[in-house]
C-alpha cells in the first residue's frame, strides 16, 4: 500500500480568487514505513506575495521568481504522486489549490477518493480538543522545533508522523528525520543515515559463521556472503 504524504504552501486562502501554489512538499509510505523517497519543488505564482501569507512561509516574490510554473512541473509531481492515497491535513484545502493548478494546464482533478484527511482522523479521534498540526505534535511528544515557519516538505515529514500516531503508533517513521534538510534545489530525495550504525556481530560471530556455512555441502549461501574486511584480514 504505497501512501503519499502531501503539503502545500500557497499565496493567501482562496484557489478560485488567484490565489496560487508555491511550494509542494510530499513523502512516500509504503505499508505505512518511511521509504526515504520525496518530492519537493518550489513554484513562482506569477503574481505578488501578500504580505500575510509571507509572514506564514517567509517565500517572497524575488525568491520564488526564477522557480518553474507549475505547469512545468505537472508531469514530474503527477508521476510521484501515481496511484497512491494522499494524506494531508485539512485536505480540502490542499486538494482545492492543487486541482484548480491541474485544470490551468488542462489536467484531469485528483479524486477525492484517493485522500484521507488527516484532519478528519484526529477530530474522531480527539473530539474537542484543538487538532492543528502543532496540536498534535504536541499531545503525541513529535519534535516539531524546526518548524518555525510553515514549510511544505518540513509539515509533511511532520504530518507523517502525526498520521502514523493517529493509526495507533509511530515506530514505522525512522528516517522521516532528515528530509528536510535536503529541499535545497527541489526534486526527489533519498534519506541516508547521517551516521551508520555500529555492527552488532563480532568478528568472533562472522568467524564461527563462516565456519559453520563451510560444512555445508554447497550452500546457497556462499554465493551471496561477502566475507568483512576484518574477517579477511585475520
Amino acid at each position: 500500500m504505497r501512501e503519499i504524504v502531501l503539503d502545500t504552501e500557497t499565496t493567501g486562502l482562496d484557489a478560485l480568487t488567484g490565489d496560487r501554489v508555491v511550494e509542494i512538499g510530499c513523502v512516500e509510505l509504503l505499508n505505512r514505513i518511511a521509504t526515504g523517497n520525496s518530492y519537493h519543488v518550489y513554484l513562482n505564482p506569477e503574481r505578488d506575495m501578500p504580505d500575510d501569507a509571507f509572514r506564514v512561509h517567509g517565500l517572497s516574490r524575488e525568491f520564488l521568481s526564477d522557480k518553474p510554473l507549475f505547469a512545468d512541473v505537472v508531469d514530474e509531481f503527477l508521476d510521484f504522486i501515481k496511484e497512491g492515497s494522499l494524506v494531508i491535513h485539512n485536505a480540502a484545502f490542499d486538494m482545492g489549490f492543487l486541482n484548480a493548478e491541474l485544470s490551468r494546464c488542462g489536467r484531469e482533478a485528483i479524486g477525492s477518493e484517493r485522500v484521507i484527511d488527516t484532519l478528519m482522523l484526529a477530530r474522531r479521534k480527539n473530539p474537542g480538543g484543538s487538532n492543528s498540526l502543532d496540536a498534535l505534535c504536541q499531545r503525541y511528544g513529535i519534535d516539531n522545533s524546526r518548524r518555525t515557519k510553515h514549510g511544505a516538505l518540513l509539515d509533511s515529514e511532520i504530518l507523517a508522523e502525526v498520521y502514523l500516531e493517529l493509526l495507533g503508533g509511530r515506530q514505522a517513521t525512522l528516517g522521516l528525520s532528515h528530509l528536510a534538510d535536503r529541499v535545497a534545489g527541489g526534486g526527489r530525495t533519498a534519506a541516508r543515515r547521517p551516521t551508520p550504525l555500529a555492527p552488532r556481530l563480532t568478528p568472533n560471530d562472522i568467524a564461527a559463521h563462516l565456519a559453520f556455512v563451510a560444512t555445508l555441502k554447497e550452500p546457497v549461501w556462499r554465493d551471496y556472503f561477502v566475507v568483512p574486511e576484518m574477517v579477511a584480514a585475520e
